[in-house]
């Protein structure tokens, strides 16, 4: 009975799933490298911690898009 299941649900499978699940994984090491990034760099000089901020936020909220866009195409 589980492997029926489990048949049924990969017939099922489409691959934009893995491409949104692939764009959702891609995102969430960029913003990771970014923090990291942005946090090594605040260290080097903290005088430009606010401009290191606002690019960072800046930044995060366009990777993340890139997740919003592969949902929005995987839906049509």
């Amino acid at each position: 009975m589980p492997f029926e299941i489990l048949a049924q649900a990969a017939s099922n499978f489409n691959t934009w799933h893995f491409a949104v699940a692939a764009a959702a994984l891609g995102s969430a090491i960029g913003i990771g490298l970014l923090g990291s990034k942005a946090a090594e760099a605040t260290g080097r000089n903290p005088g430009a911690a606010g401009s290191i901020l606002t690019l960072s936020i800046i930044l995060a909220a366009l990777i993340e898009g890139i997740v919003f866009f592969a949902i929005f195409l995987a839906k049509n």
